[in-house]
C-alpha cells in the first residue's frame, strides 16, 4: 500500500483532546485546522491551532455533530485528513464514509469496523464467532415485550437491558426480578430511542461487583496487530470513569496474557486499523467481553506513560499508510501511571455541573507529572458541553508511589472561578479499597453515593484565600481577577 503525506489535519472536536491532536502533529511537523463551535472561540485548542473554522451554533447538534457542516467546513480548509478525536462523530460510521468519499483520510477505522462494533448486538455476535468469551445474555431479532420477557427468565435475575445502538451508560437499566421488568425495558428504551433513535434492545446477565478492564489494542492496514496492556477503569460514577490506571493492580501475569490474547483477537476479527479499546468485566478469574471503542481513549496517557509510546502520532503514521511503528516484543510495561479527570463540577452538590469564567488555574510542574487541559486562565466554562477541564496524569516506579504523587498533584493543583472535583478525587484515591486495589465498579455507589455531602474548606484553601484578601486589602494587587465574584474550589 502507498503511503501518503499529510500536509494538513482538521480537527472535529473540541477540549484536551483537540490540544493533544495538535501536539502530536505538531511533532510531526503537520499543520491544524480546529473546526469548531462558537463558544470554543475562547479556548486553549483555538489559540494552539495553525487554523480555525467555525461550524456556527453552540450546542453540540449545531456543530461537532452535524457530519455535513464538519465536511464542508474541512473541505473549504483544504485539509488532508481528519482526525474525529473522541465522543462526538468519532465512532460514527457514516461520517468516516462522508470524510473518505469527500477525497479525505479518516484517522481511524474503515466505516465497516465501527459500524460492526457499534452495534452492540453484531459486535456480540462478532466476539463470539472470534471465541472471545461473552456475557450470557439474548441478542435477537424479537423485541416484543412478551419474548424480552421470556429471555430474562431464562438469563435469570438481576438482568441488564442494554441498548443495541449505543453506549455511555445510556439506555441502560437493571432489572432485578420480573415484577419490575417490564417498567425498566420501557424506560431503557425511550432512552435508547431519545439518545440513538433506535429503541432496539439486548439482555444480558448482570454481574455485580465486577471490574472494568480494557485493553489498548492497534491495527495497521497489513494485518499487523499489538495489544499495549491493559488499563483499569473501576472507579465509576454512573457509568462514566473518574480515575484509571496502568497497569491493573487485579491482573496476574497469566491472567493479562490470557486476556491480551482475547483482545487481540477482537482486533482481527473487526479488521481494525488504528487505535482502539477492547473492554472486559472481570469477576474472579473469569472476564467477559463488553464492547469496543473504535477511536482513542479518554485514558490513553496512562498507557503512554508505562510503554513510552505516543497513540496519536501513532494513529496518524498509520492513517498515512505506515505500518505499526512497534511488535508485540517490543511492548512491555515499566511502572505505574494514574489519571483523575478533572472537571468543573461541586461535589458537595452530587456532581452538578460547574460553570463560569476560570479566573486562575495552576498545576505542579515535575518529572512523571502530566496535565492534558482545555482551559487557560480567563476562558470560560459553559453549559454547552462535558463538564471536563483536563486530565491529570502522574507515573513512578509502583503503584504505591504512583497514589502519593497523584495526592501530592491534587494537592498542589490550585484553580479559583469554578467549582472542581479535586477534594472528591483525594478521598477517592484515599480509600482503603482504592489503594489496596480492591475496588469494583459499585465502588462510587457503595462508598460516595451522594459525593462528599457536606461543604467543607480545607485549612490550606483558606489560607490562600485569606492571603489574597489581605494583598486586595492592601490595595497591592488591584488588578487580581479574585476582586471579582469568585468561588472556591
Amino acid at each position: 500500500m502507498d503511503t501518503k503525506v499529510f500536509k494538513k489535519v482538521g480537527i472535529c472536536n473540541r477540549g484536551e483532546v483537540a490540544v493533544r491532536i495538535i501536539q502530536a502533529c505538531k511533532e510531526l511537523g503537520i499543520q491544524t485546522v480546529l473546526l469548531h463551535s462558537e463558544p470554543d472561540r475562547n479556548s486553549r485548542a483555538y489559540r494552539m491551532a495553525d487554523e480555525c473554522i467555525s461550524l456556527g451554533g453552540n450546542t453540540s447538534a449545531e456543530s461537532y455533530l452535524d457530519i455535513q457542516r464538519n465536511v464542508d467546513a474541512a473541505l473549504r480548509m483544504g485539509v488532508d485528513a481528519i482526525h474525529p478525536g473522541f465522543g462526538f462523530l468519532s465512532e460514527n460510521a457514516d461520517f468516516a464514509q462522508a470524510i473518505m468519499e469527500a477525497g479525505m483520510s479518516f484517522v481511524g477505522p474503515l466505516p465497516d469496523s465501527i459500524r460492526n462494533m457499534g452495534d452492540k448486538v453484531s459486535a456480540k455476535k462478532l466476539m463470539e464467532a472470534a471465541g472471545v468469551p461473552c456475557i450470557p445474555g439474548y441478542k435477537g431479532d424479537d423485541q416484543t415485550k412478551e419474548r424480552l420477557l421470556k429471555e430474562a427468565n431464562a438469563i435469570g435475575y438481576p438482568v441488564l437491558i442494554k441498548a443495541a445502538a449505543g453506549g455511555g451508560g445510556r439506555g441502560m437499566k437493571v432489572s432485578r426480578s420480573e415484577k419490575d421488568f417490564f417498567e425498566n425495558l420501557e424506560s431503557a428504551q425511550r432512552e435508547a430511542k431519545t439518545a440513538f433513535g433506535n429503541p432496539s434492545v439486548f439482555l444480558e446477565k448482570y454481574l455485580e461487583n465486577t471490574k472494568h478492564i480494557e485493553f489498548q489494542i492497534f491495527g495497521d492496514t497489513y494485518g499487523n496487530y499489538v495489544h499495549l496492556f491493559e488499563r483499569e477503569c473501576s472507579v465509576q460514577r454512573r457509568h462514566q470513569k473518574i480515575i484509571e490506571e496502568a497497569p491493573s493492580p487485579s491482573l496476574s501475569p497469566t491472567l493479562r496474557e490470557k486476556m491480551a490474547k482475547s483482545a487481540v483477537k477482537a482486533a482481527e476479527a473487526a479488521n481494525y486499523i488504528g487505535a482502539g479499546t477492547v473492554e472486559f468485566l472481570l469477576k474472579g478469574e473469569e472476564y467477559y467481553f463488553l464492547e469496543m471503542n473504535t477511536r482513542l481513549q479518554v485514558e490513553h496517557p496512562v498507557t503512554e506513560f508505562i510503554t513510552g509510546t505516543d497513540l496519536v502520532q501513532a494513529q496518524l503514521m498509520v492513517a498515512q499508510g505506515h505500518g505499526l511503528p512497534w511488535n508485540q516484543s517490543d511492548l512491555r510495561i515499566t511502572g505505574h501511571s494514574i489519571e483523575c479527570r478533572l472537571y468543573a463540577e461541586d461535589p458537595y452538590q452530587m456532581g452538578m455541573p460547574s460553570t463560569g469564567k476560570l479566573l486562575y488555574q495552576k498545576f505542579s510542574e515535575g518529572p512523571g507529572r502530566r496535565f492534558d487541559y482545555a482551559f487557560d486562565a480567563g476562558d470560560e466554562v459553559t453549559s454547552f458541553y462535558d463538564p471536563m477541564i483536563g486530565k491529570l496524569i502522574c507515573f513512578s516506579e509502583d503503584r504505591d508511589r504512583a497514589i502519593e504523587k497523584m495526592q501530592q498533584i491534587l494537592k498542589e493543583s490550585i484553580l479559583f472561578g469554578v467549582h472542581t472535583n479535586i477534594e472528591f478525587l483525594k478521598q477517592i484515591l484515599a480509600h482503603p479499597d482504592f489503594t489496596s486495589g480492591k475496588m469494583t465498579t459499585a465502588f462510587i455507589a457503595e462508598y460516595f453515593p451522594n459525593a462528599l455531602g457536606e461543604r467543607s474548606q480545607s485549612e490550606d484553601v483558606s489560607l490562600i484565600a485569606k492571603s489574597i484578601f489581605r494583598k486586595m486589602k492592601s490595595g497591592n494587587d488591584s488588578d487580581s481577577p479574585w476582586a471579582k465574584d469568585w468561588r472556591l474550589v
